[in-house]
């Protein structure tokens, strides 16, 4: 359960210059170990500054001072001083916040003590209101004031990020990550979203939001850009009302005859232009969130439904909508595998391969052809190599769990959306990026609308992996 930064009783009737003082003595104490950063003169220096700035901003916004454009005017300069400020100046801005706005101890002391001495329904609800306003009332209610500001909603996504990469070495920080996701998830309800498909006649702006977030499958020129634009393809994106030009999520999919087992020929941009009116083949080949303070926050389920809605209205003979995936864990599961010298496989399948490969033991013998530069364009190896990583794949996909779900994200992702895994492929990514992955393992998962709403409850629920009968077979 989370819990709140405990706050002295003091902090909740401030005498003047109180403020000033308590902000004095807290960088006193935080300095040395959030501040100081080896080739940073000055730093002291600045914090000051940062100090001086920030003590009576904080202060009024405590005590809620001024109307709206009071608090428009201060929220404005508030958010000027985060930007400008270092990380580990971010940090110790991010745990004032912290401290300074934290629920009123008194008023939490007494409410927890009504619903505990409550009698009855009707005092239990009211003790539990007041519980409520007395949790809910001061972070949040600061942190909704950048709403304000024309571009406040983005200014607490990436306060965000900050948050998610200081939690790991400041997990005092974990109760304003709380709040601030019960802000943004409301903020940013699939409901409120819209979705746009993007061409290559969309603003120039947006193309090369494109280039930036683009994080499955880098786009390597403006030729490569247009090539995933063409008639053939399709890319669709989330937007936020109040962030008209920064994508959230966004797919990029190829129209098809039958489903693709090699990513590097959609990618190819010499290959002939398909007729989309033919096509009876989805393929989503890239997934991409945009905006990292909004990891954890879901979105991507009523994306994949509505763009198949979309496509479906589009192209009637449309009636395959599956990915072509990376298994961005794999490797390193295997690998993990092999360094334990464990049994991969069944005995029976073990001795098989590993006799196939000249080896008495599975393990060593994978690890030594995998080992080898190249290995990849040796015929003779891979078609070796190919069903024991076909059976280690499946298992590592269905058998591999981290609580009820799977280890891999990639899958944990389409399964949670209500997909289910259809097909392995071989050295589907021979890319540098593949080959490091995965040893260029591709997965293909498909969504059937009809199952979908099933799959997801059934994955919910247990960690009920669908899987098409090929693929269970494998991991057999």
């Amino acid at each position: 359960m989370d819990q709140a930064v405990s706050t002295p009783n003091s902090l909740s009737a401030p005498t003047p210059l109180s403020a000033l003082k308590r902000l004095r003595h807290w960088w006193q104490r935080v300095a040395a170990s959030v501040l100081s950063m080896p080739g940073e003169p000055g730093v002291d220096l600045a914090t000051a500054r940062l100090l001086d700035e920030l003590a009576n901003l904080i202060e009024d916004a405590r005590a809620q001072r001024g109307g709206e454009i009071s608090v428009r005017s201060r929220a404005e300069r508030i958010a000027a001083i985060y930007r400008a400020a270092s990380l580990p100046q971010r940090a110790a801005i991010l745990n004032l916040i912290t401290r300074e706005f934290a629920p009123d101890r008194e008023a939490l002391e007494k409410a927890i003590a009504a619903i505990r001495a409550a009698a009855n329904d009707a005092e239990l609800s009211h003790a539990e209101a007041r519980l409520r306003v007395a949790l809910n009332h001061p972070r949040a209610k600061f942190l909704a004031q950048f709403n304000l500001l024309a571009d406040g909603v983005k200014f607490l996504v990436d306060l965000r990020e900050d948050l998610l990469g200081l939690l790991a070495r400041d997990p005092a920080l974990e109760v304003l990550k709380v709040e601030l996701d019960g802000l943004l998830e409301s903020w940013f309800d699939p409901g409120f979203l819209e979705l746009k498909r993007i061409t290559w006649q969309s603003p120039a702006l947006l193309l090369e939001k494109l280039f930036a977030y683009e994080a499955v499958h880098p786009i390597e020129s403006w030729s490569d850009l247009r090539n995933r634009l063409d008639t053939d393809r399709r890319c669709y994106a989330f937007f936020h009302p109040r962030l008209p030009n920064e994508p959230l999520i966004f797919v990029e999919i190829a129209l098809t005859k039958g489903a693709p087992g090699n990513v590097q020929l959609l990618l190819d941009q010499g290959a002939p232009l398909q007729d989309p009116r033919i096509a009876d083949t989805a393929v989503f080949y890239s997934i991409s969130n945009t905006q990292k303070g909004l990891r954890g926050i879901s979105f991507g389920n009523l994306l994949l439904k509505r763009v198949i809605e979309d496509l479906r209205r589009d192209l009637p003979r449309l009636h395959v909508f599956a990915t072509l995936s990376p298994l961005p864990g794999f490797r390193r599961w295997l690998e993990g595998r092999l360094a334990e010298k464990r049994a991969l496989l069944p005995l029976p399948h073990d001795l098989k391969f590993a006799t196939a490969l000249g080896h008495p033991d599975l393990g060593a013998a994978l690890a030594e052809a995998l080992a080898r530069p190249a290995w990849e364009r040796d015929p003779r190896l891979c078609a070796v190599l190919r069903d024991p990583m076909e059976k280690l794949c499946a298992r590592y996909l269905l058998q591999e769990k981290n609580g009820t779900h799977p280890v891999d994200p990639v899958a944990q992702f389409h399964l949670n959306n209500g997909a289910f895994v259809n097909r392995i492929f071989w050295l589907a990514d021979t890319s540098s990026r593949g080959l490091r992955q995965s040893y260029g393992m591709m997965v293909s998962y498909r969504y059937e609308l009809d199952e979908v709403d099933e799959n997801h409850e059934q994955f919910q629920r247990g960690g009920h992996i669908a899987a098409a009968r090929r693929v269970q077979r494998l991991a057999e």
